[in-house]
Order: C-alpha cells, then sequence, then structure tokens
C-alpha cells in the first residue's frame, strides 16, 4: 500500500520535557556503561568466575567504550583484592645461568634488595678488619710457627743422616737433591765421580737411593702438613669471619622466617661468602708491567649478592590492572637485557627486567586483540602462558641463529592473570571458529551493543555522558536544547528513530566541536545553534566530493534527470562512504527490452562489474517476472539492464526495486516520471525490504533536485519498513512540510507504479487477465506479442526440419 510521508514521521524529536535540568552543570557524571546490559553481564561473569580458561574477549565496534568501560570496572574491582607478592630474581649458586626467582610478601622486596645491601657492605668493611686484628695475628702466626717447626724437624733429622753417609742437601730450581760429598765437604764433580771404582759408584747410588726414598717420605709428609695447615687456616677464616657475618644473617633469617626460600637463599649466601673471603680482603695494588702504565686494579665483583626487585607492589592498593597498548613478546613476558663491554655483550640476573604479564600477575592484563595477533611470538607465548600456568623469559629468536649462544633462562613464576582482549567482532570469529586452543583458553565472550533503546533512561544517560565529558575536558555546559539535539545525534548514528548510537567516540567529537563555536560566538553556555553550526562545519570539511559530483550532475557530465518522463528509464539511489563521511548519490538506471529467449541480460554481470548479491537480485527479479505475467504463457523476452555511468562495481540489492519498474516500463513502453528516485529490496513474491543508508539516499536526491529548482513534484519512494530509520535533515524535513518535496513508503513493488507512470498497478482478474488501461495489462500485452512474434518466426523453422526429416 502506498502512503505519503508526514513530516513528523521524517524525524523523532527529542521533547525537552523529558530532560529535567536547565543545563547539564544541575545533573551528576556517568557513573556507569549505559546500553550494554549483556556485556556487562558478560564481565561481571568473566571476572568473577575464577576457573582456568574463562579469560575475556570482548568485541564490539570502535569507538563504543570497550577500552573505557573494561578498565573503570577492573580498577573498582581490583581496589578491593588483596596486593599480590613481590618477586625478586637473585644469584644462583648452584646453576648461575638460571637465577632464582623469590616470593615476598607484598612491599618487602624492596627492604629484602635493601637488608642485603646492607649486608655486603658492612661485610666489606667489617671482614678486612678480622683479618688485620692483633688476635687473629696471633693464632695465625702460631699456627704457621707450628708448622715451620715441624717442617725444620723434618729436614734437619734427613741432613744430619745424608751428612753422617757422606752427602748434602742442597736446594735447587727444581727442588731439593741429595748430592755426594768429599772427605773436605766439597760435593763431587762429575768427572769425578765417574773416576771412582765401581764399587764405591755402587755403594753411593745404594745410600743415595735409600735416603732419597727417605726424603720424599719426608716432602710427601710436608705436603700433607701444608693441605692440613691450609685446612686450618681456612677454617681459622671461617670462624674468624663467623663472628661477623654469622649473627648478621641470623639477623636477616629471624626477619624472614617465614620464607623457606629466603633462608634457603641467606644460607647459600653465607657459605659463598665463606668460600670467598679473598674478594672482602684488603685488596694490595699490583705492580704495572711497564713503568710508565697504570696497573688495572682488579676489583672483586659483588654482584652476585644483589638482589633484583622484579616485581614491586610495594605501592600498590589492590590487585594490578595492567594494560598493554604495545604486546610485543619483551613487552608481555619480560626480557634479560645486555650491554656491551670491551665490544661483548654480556648480561646477569641483574639485567632481567619485566613485563606486563609479570606486572599483572595476580591481577588483570587488558591487551588489544588486533595488537597482540601483529605482534611476532605474543599470541602463541601468551596461550602457552595460560596453557602451563606458569611465566617464562625466553630468548625467542634463539632457536632462528646460526650459533647458538650462551644466555640466561631465570627461573619460570607462577601465573594468575585474567586476561581480557578487546577486538572487534571479526577477529573475534575468526579466532573461535579457527583456532581450537582460543575456544579453550577464552570461553567469555562480552559483546557490545552499537545502538540502545531510546527511552528516557537512556537520554538521561546521555546528558550524564555529555556532562562526564564537560568535566574530563573542561567544555562549557550545555543547555537543555543543546543536550537534546546530541541525543538526536545519537539517533542519527544509530539511523534509528527508536535507538540511540553506542558509539560515544564520536558524540564525544561532536561534544568537542561545539564548544569550539560556542566559545567562538562567546556564548557562556553551548546551544542549539553550537550544535548545528558544530554539524553544518564537519559537513563542509568532509563533503569536497559530494560537491563535486554535484557540480558534475548541473553541468551535465552525469546524466541525472529531475523532470520529464522516460519509457526504460529510473532513477536509483546508493550510498558512497569515503570512511569519514558517507552521502547518497543516484545513479540512472536503463533498460532494453525485445523478442528473443536470453531472458534478462544483466550487463555489469556480463563485464564482470557485479557482485554477487546483485546477481541474487537480478535472478530473484526475473522469478518475479515469471511468476507475475508467465502464468499462461511463456515468458519470451530479452532484456538488458544496467547502471549508466558506472565505472565501478556494482553491488547490493537495494536497486531491485528501481531495476523492475525501469524494465516494466521498458517492455510495456510507458514512461517513468524522472522526478523521482527510487530505493528498496523485493522478494519473489514482489515484497518491499528494508534497505541500508535510507537517510544518505533520500538527502543526496534532494541535493541533484535543488539544482533545477524544487518545485513539489520531486521525491522519492522508500521502502515502508524504513519509517523507523529516518532522521533527516531540517532542510528536507521543511521541503516536506512545505509540499516542495515528497517522500513515500510501499509495501509491495506494485505500490509505486502509480506514483511513477500516472496509471494504476492493476489487479489480476479470475481469468487471469488485467483490466485494461492499466499498467500490468499494458505489460502482459506486450510481453504476449513479444512471445507471438517469436512463436510465428519458429513455425516455418520448424516445418522446414519436419519437410527434411521426411526427405531424408
Amino acid at each position: 500500500m502506498l502512503r505519503k510521508v508526514t513530516k513528523e514521521e521524517l524525524y523523532k524529536c527529542c521533547e525537552l520535557v523529558d530532560l529535567p535540568f536547565s543545563t547539564t552543570d544541575e545533573i551528576s557524571p556517568l557513573k556507569e556503561t549505559i546500553g550494554q546490559k549483556r556485556a556487562l553481564s558478560a564481565l561481571k561473569f568473566g571476572l568473577g568466575i575464577d576457573s582456568h580458561g574463562f579469560n575475556i574477549y570482548i568485541l564490539g565496534e570502535s569507538g563504543t567504550g570497550k577500552m573505557t568501560t573494561i578498565r573503570t570496572i577492573l580498577e573498582e574491582k581490583a581496589a578491593g583484592e588483596p596486593v599480590p607478592n613481590d618477586w625478586c630474581y637473585v644469584y644462583n649458586f648452584k646453576n648461575p645461568d638460571m637465577p632464582r626467582a623469590l616470593s615476598l610478601t607484598p612491599g618487602t622486596g624492596l627492604a629484602f634488595q635493601k637488608d642485603m645491601s646492607e649486608l655486603i657492605a658492612a661485610l666489606k668493611q667489617e671482614i678486612p678488619k678480622i683479618f688485620e686484628s692483633k688476635e687473629y695475628e696471633k693464632q695465625r702466626a702460631k699456627i704457621l710457627e707450628d708448622f715451620q717447626q715441624r717442617q725444620k724437624k723434618y729436614f734437619t733429622g734427613i741432613e744430619e743422616e745424608a751428612r753422617e753417609k757422606d752427602f748434602t742437601l742442597r736446594k735447587t730450581v727444581s727442588g731439593l737433591v741429595l748430592l755426594p760429598v768429599k772427605k773436605t765437604g766439597e760435593t763431587l764433580s762429575e768427572e769425578e765421580y765417574e773416576a771412582l771404582e765401581p764399587e764405591v759408584k755402587s755403594k753411593i747410588e745404594a745410600i743415595g737411593r735409600e735416603l732419597q726414598e727417605k726424603l720424599d717420605d719426608i716432602i710427601r709428609i710436608v705436603r700433607e702438613e701444608e693441605k692440613k695447615i691450609k685446612d686450618m687456616m681456612n677454617q681459622l677464616e671461617r670462624q674468624a669471619t663467623l663472628s661477623s657475618v654469622g649473627h648478621r644473617i641470623d639477623e636477616l633469617k629471624n626477619k624472614y622466617k617465614d620464607n623457606d626460600s629466603i633462608l634457603n637463599y641467606l644460607e647459600e649466601v653465607k657459605e659463598d661468602i665463606l668460600e670467598h673471603l679473598e674478594d672482602f680482603k684488603t685488596q694490595e695494588e699490583q705492580a704495572p708491567a711497564l713503568p710508565f702504565m697504570k696497573s688495572a686494579k682488579a676489583e672483586p665483583s659483588f654482584n652476585r649478592y644483589v638482589v633484583n626487585v622484579f616485581v614491586n607492589n610495594s605501592e600498590s592498593k589492590g590487585a594490578p590492572v595492567v594494560i598493554e597498548s604495545n604486546p610485543t613478546y619483551y613487552n608481555l613476558f619480560g626480557r634479560v637485557e645486555h650491554k656491551l663491554q670491551y665490544g661483548v655483550a654480556i648480561t646477569d640476573f641483574t639485567m632481567i627486567k619485566t613485563g606486563s604479564l609479570q606486572a599483572a600477575n595476580g591481577g588483570y592484563l587488558v591487551v588489544d586483540a588486533l595488537e597482540l595477533l601483529k605482534n611476532i611470538f605474543s599470541y602463541d607465548a601468551l596461550k602457552r602462558t595460560i596453557k602451563d600456568k606458569v611465566i617464562k623469559i625466553e630468548d625467542v629468536w634463539e632457536q632462528y641463529r646460526l650459533i647458538s649462544t650462551v644466555t640466561l633462562k631465570p627461573e619460570a613464576i607462577p601465573f594468575s592473570v585474567k586476561i581480557v582482549l578487546v577486538g572487534s567482532p571479526r577477529l573475534y570469529y575468526l579466532l573461535y571458529n579457527l583456532d581450537e586452543e582460543y575456544r579453550e583458553l577464552f570461553k567469555v565472550k562480552a559483546d557490545y551493543e552499537n545502538r540502545m533503546e531510546r527511552n528516557p533512561e537512556s537520554m538521561l544517560g546521555y546528558a550524564s555522558f555529555i556532562k562526564t565529558k564537560c568535566n574530563e575536558r573542561g567544555l562549557m555546559p550545555f543547555d537543555k536544547g543543546a543536550a537534546a539535539k546530541v541525543i538526536e545525534y545519537g539517533s542519527r548514528l544509530a539511523e534509528h528513530q527508536n535507538r540511540l548510537s553506542a558509539k560515544f567516540s564520536d558524540v564525544a567529537d561532536l561534544l568537542r566541536e561545539a564548544d569550539y563555536w560556542a566559545r567562538e560566538n562567546k556564548n557562556s553556555i553551548v546551544t542549539v545553534e553550537d550544535i548545528e553550526k558544530a554539524l553544518e562545519e564537519r559537513t563542509y570539511r568532509s563533503n569536497k566530493v559530494e560537491q563535486k559530483i554535484l557540480e558534475a550532475t548541473r553541468e551535465g557530465t552525469l546524466l541525472i534527470d529531475t523532470e520529464g518522463a522516460v519509457a526504460g528509464q529510473i532513477n536509483g539511489l546508493s550510498v558512497l562512504d569515503l570512511g569519514d563521511y558517507s552521502f547518497g548519490i543516484p545513479s540512472r538506471i536503463t533498460a532494453k527490452s525485445y523478442a528473443g529467449r536470453a531472458g534478462i541480460v544483466n550487463i555489469e554481470r556480463e563485464t564482470k562489474m557485479s557482485g554477487k548479491i546483485h546477481e541474487k537480485a537480478i535472478l530473484i527479479l526475473t522469478a518475479y517476472l515469471g511468476a507475475k505475467y508467465a502464468v499462461r504463457h511463456s515468458l519470451s523476452l530479452t532484456a538488458s539492464l544496467t547502471f549508466e555511468q558506472l565505472y565501478g562495481g556494482v553491488e547490493g540489492d537495494s536497486a531491485t526495486c528501481a531495476e523492475l519498474y525501469a524494465l516494466l516500463s521498458s517492455i510495456s513502453g510507458i514512461p517513468i516520471k524522472q522526478s523521482y528516485a527510487v530505493t528498496g529490496s523485493m522478494n519473489q513474491h514482489g515484497e518491499v525490504q528494508p534497505i541500508g543508508g535510507v537517510n544518505e539516499k533520500i538527502e543526496g536526491f534532494f541535493e541533484v533536485c535543488k539544482l533545477g529548482g524544487l518545485n513539489g513534484r520531486h521525491g522519492v519512494i522508500i521502502p515502508k519498513r524504513n519509517l523507523l530509520n529516518l532522521m533527516l535533515k531540517k532542510e528536507v524535513t521543511g521541503a516536506v512540510k512545505t509540499g516542495q518535496f515528497n517522500i513515500y513508503a510501499i509495501d509491495n513493488v506494485e505500490d509505486g507504479i502509480e506514483v511513477l507512470t500516472g496509471m494504476p498497478a492493476g489487479e489480476l482478474q479470475p481469468d487471469g487477465s488485467y483490466p485494461e488501461g492499466t499498467f500490468n495489462y499494458s505489460v502482459a500485452k506486450r510481453l504476449k506479442e513479444l512471445s507471438e512474434a517469436l512463436k510465428a518466426e519458429k513455425e516455418p523453422e520448424a516445418k522446414n526440419e519436419k519437410k527434411k526429416e521426411n526427405n531424408g
């Protein structure tokens, strides 16, 4: 049924009585997210359930406030949760390449680091004093004196025995040697020894072997004594040092008695200090190799006693909330840094740096899903961490190097983080359908709406949002009329009179722009005029392409008729979306028909410029045509359809009604009024279906009609089911109100025939015909003529074929 759309149906105003305030200064800021009941319920469930795999993916269009909402919710929730432990990395005395991780109660990491630093600083001063004390020197001298006396006794005995047997004990470079001597006490020279009688030489050799064996025994005894002395000296040093180290270590043990890991570590520190006492002793300056060179002091390193506070929660007031905007592998999992020294990259456990996962351990980590997938290694490593429940710091490039290098492998720490991914719906469904592990690890879906119901509650929520942005951005207050205009803009964005857009980023942009124009106009508050000015200026900044197309239309470069009537020609409507700005443009659709059996030829399809949806629409149109006009005889027709001056592709089914009108006009020869444009999809029963971008399409044709001047005969035919989507510009609604422009709504495709042609469509009679003088009668008559013409042409051909068969 055709009906003319009234002015009230073109735009739904926000009644000022629904806004109980004069300016936004009188209302409270927005305290919670509005219009996202489903998503908030999912978030409450996902954040509340403490079970493996119930991590969260927040999906929704950009600008719907996903990140702002989750940040607010997490900060509120985390504030009431316990602060997680600190984590420190310390030297592993048993395996230096694998630094140990120590867990400490919140805030004690820095205290432990300070305690260890003070311990080593104190020992560096006290231990040298111990070794310089008189008591230590006295005990040390006594041990050495006892040893020297015993050593002297051993060698004195062997020297006397050697002397009695005409031998002497001499020190040489190679050690102690026994040499035979003459009666005069001088040693035998080699020549003298060789001149001796064989019996004498044999006797000397026998005595020498006997003495050498005794000397070897003595040397062996002395060496064992030296080892004992060394052990005694070490024991003396340990006992002397323990008097200083022991009680200090015990104090720390008592302080951290509830932490077994620290107690074990302190015991290892004590043993290492006692084993490396030389590092604590006063270092003597070595003489330079060359007189003019300064000798380099070999300073001992005490880095192995340093505590690397890896995660410090001393200032945290609750569970950590970390939002990682750049989720590279190292930003997420931490890294082992290196520094160049003499051209060589070196590292140690003090260069282990934390990542977002360690910082968020015991709390929450929010990551942009797209950024996560864009960074190599990050997504797979995150899944592995969730599954293994430990956070590892690894060199991910190690497997790609030609030569393996030695590096640190820090001990993994337990993983306890609720992961929240934020991304688009497309990305969510891609991951869900293509990655089986994803389904097991991200079980909670928080789906954000891009629209919400327009009711008193949500309208007040919009007003509170305005107040919030005024406070955050320092904007001037908005009066009631301006707030109402912002709400109406929300409906325009939502393309629905009973909905509001949930894309608050677009609304926030309008608020800032309106504030700018209010300040330019020296206003103290933002008014309706400032909102309208902001919208006008925004359009002006972005509509250059639209204006160029209108110029081409006015100059006749683009052929669009808005006056007269033409058979087989109609104005269709489409939307051109540039990303930041979209607008409607009319397109001339033409049809030609003649006798034949090719059916309807879609020229765009033949030239591979047609999309799948458009091709489907042509097939639906063909089916409708056959069911409508080929009930009693076959449909013998060749027709072509095309979008004139189209040099790109065509997609969608919103021009199906317009294409049908052009085709039927071509078949019947009845002209279509060019002062109208048509948009609407249809099914095989002729029912008109809603389409998108109805506001832009109407406004686009309105702008073209303005070029030649509005005269009351111009208008647009739209689907009746799109009436709720109308939120037209003030200029268009004004023209409709004054009768200069018309908008018609139709339920069935036949409803628009009378407006376009001036003829009634005509109802099907019981005998299968249409009343004479109707549009359908003309179409059916012409189709019958085409069918009979084709049949008459084929009869002679059939007779000739039969004659040939008989002759054969």
